[in-house]
């Protein structure tokens, strides 16, 4: 899910609290830079491999 929300969009996943945009970093689960809502559920898009119908949201 990483690798396609670079390729899409702004690459990134989320805002911090500051109002930057954030990527996924580690690109393993430790940086949690990459969190997303999945099928309404909060998830590290690194660790989620994509599938057909998924609904991501990213937080502008």
């Amino acid at each position: 899910m990483a690798a396609a929300l670079a390729l899409g969009g702004d690459g990134c996943a989320r805002t911090s609290v500051s109002g930057q945009r954030r990527a996924p970093l580690c690109g393993m689960g430790i940086c949690q830079e990459c969190r997303v809502n999945i099928d309404g559920r909060r998830r590290l898009a690194c660790q989620t491999l994509c599938r057909d119908g998924m609904h991501v949201e990213t937080r502008p």
